[in-house]
């Protein structure tokens, strides 16, 4: 099986992108509009009083406990909306460079800019854990005591990302010198 152009792996990996790519605009938007209830509740306390009383009114509810923590809860899936938001960059950066690579155009000069993109939004997201765990240290002190731990692999995979900007970088220039070639 060929590896570029139509009816080639890479048309076979872009439809799964772009299923992936519907996916977390979906999750994107489910747990968006939770946040965003959640935050509405925290915001009303006449209703988060009443949600509280109904809530404790049936024996073994766990709604009372979460109601309490709505600003933690809020708070921890505004950081599910902003990490699946970064995932969801890098898909589209994706779809975009295979794209290119199901029309048999590999080094279009558009992938640097988007293997760079990649490389960045793997580097915040890594960086984004680190901060989410100080901030759920502050939020949560009795619950969240375990540091991160320093992935090399994530940070191997950025600098990987970044080196293959550069080569797609260098094939795109090599291929506007062929092209200009009589």
């Amino acid at each position: 099986m060929r590896a570029m152009g139509p009816g080639s792996i890479s048309s076979f990996l872009k439809i799964i992108l772009d299923v992936v790519f519907a996916a977390l605009w979906i999750g994107i938007a489910v747990v968006g509009v939770i946040a965003l209830a959640g935050l509405l509740v925290s915001l009303n306390p006449d209703l988060l009083a009443t949600l509280k009383a109904n809530a404790r009114s049936t024996p073994d509810s766990d709604l009372g406990k979460v109601l309490d923590n709505v600003p933690r809860v809020v708070s921890v899936l505004t950081a599910i909306v902003l990490y699946l938001g970064g995932i969801l960059v890098i898909v589209g950066s994706l779809r975009r460079i295979f794209t290119t690579l199901t029309a048999g155009d590999p080094f279009h000069p558009d992938n640097v800019a988007r293997l760079r993109l990649i490389g960045l939004m793997l580097a915040a997201l890594e960086l984004g854990r680190y901060a989410f765990w100080a901030f759920s240290v502050w939020l949560l002190p009795l619950v969240a005591k375990d540091q991160p731990s320093l992935s090399l692999t994530a940070w191997f995979s950025v600098l990987v990302v970044f080196v293959l900007a550069e080569v797609f970088r260098e094939g795109a220039r090599l291929r506007r010198e062929a092209e200009l070639t009589i």
